[in-house]
């Protein structure tokens, strides 16, 4: 028999400040370029060569008036192991009838 899916979480998810998103970005030691391609913002050649994203370097400016929606930054802190109250992890293995 069928399980009912378990009701929905109510999480709290409020948007990052830019300095917020950038200590985020910090503790999980990762660039501003693997940052944005783990969340899948885009990523192009610089003018120096190396790669870069003009979208993270404009989310993590405190002069710019973009800001990363607070469920993409929720997720951006469970895939980096951030979250300080969930945890990502795999589903059990479902045991064929």
């Amino acid at each position: 028999m069928n399980q009912p899916a378990p009701a929905p979480l109510a999480l709290h998810m409020p948007a990052p400040s830019a300095s917020e998103l950038k200590a985020a970005r910090v503790a999980a030691g990762l660039s501003q370029v693997q940052a944005a391609e783990l969340m899948g913002y885009p990523v192009q050649q610089g003018s120096r060569g190396g790669l870069q994203s003009r979208t993270w370097q404009a989310l993590e400016s405190e002069s710019d008036e973009r800001t990363m929606q607070g469920p993409v930054f929720a997720m951006f802190l469970l895939l980096t192991g951030q979250h300080p109250a969930l945890v990502l992890q795999p589903k059990p293995a479902t045991q064929a009838a």
